[in-house]
């Protein structure tokens, strides 16, 4: 059994039927609501920190790479229309820039001070929150950036899959 294989509780897929293969994603579908469940708390507390500065004028940013970056950008850009707020206060940032939004950039991720340079660009101020969206809770894009937000005394937030990671450490308020 290789290492790949005695992490993953379903393996070989590519022997599976395309039946078979959607009731696996339904099972795992389930799963998703009673992982949110469990995380209501700090969603609810970082939701609260981020409408406190949004009141006073302060913007909300998503950082992050490939997927994550991708889902930020999507969120940041369905938010004026389904709530009515500006194009600028929900802003979404991609490792790579628009350009990897369609398009992998390999690399980009890797740079831990492209993620300030970006917000910098947006003029980025105390009054903002930036979140940053890694899976993995090491992305240097996502960590270099929220690091640099905690030393301008920014509100930092990080959305993950794992505990106790780098960004983590640069993270006001943790969900996972």
């Amino acid at each position: 059994m290789s290492i790949t294989e005695s992490f993953s509780i379903y393996n070989h897929l590519e022997k599976k039927s395309t039946k078979e293969l959607l009731e696996i994603i339904n099972c795992e579908d389930k799963k998703v609501a009673f992982e949110v469940e469990k995380s209501l708390e700090s969603i609810e507390k970082l939701i609260n920190f981020v409408i406190e500065r949004m009141k006073t004028g302060g913007r909300l940013f998503y950082i992050g790479s490939g997927t994550p970056g991708r889902l930020g950008i999507v969120d940041a850009s369905e938010c004026p229309p389904t709530y009515g707020v500006d194009n600028n206060v929900i802003i979404g940032l991609i490792a790579g820039g628009d350009y990897a939004i369609r398009n992998s950039v390999e690399k980009a991720e890797d740079d831990t001070k492209q993620a300030w340079k970006d917000l910098q660009n947006h003029n980025i101020s105390s009054q903002d929150s930036v979140i940053g969206i890694t899976a993995s809770g090491k992305t240097p894009y996502v960590v270099g950036g929220l690091k640099d937000c905690q030393n301008n005394r920014i509100l930092t937030g990080l959305l993950t899959c794992n505990n106790n990671t780098e960004a983590s450490k640069y993270a006001d308020v943790i969900v996972t």
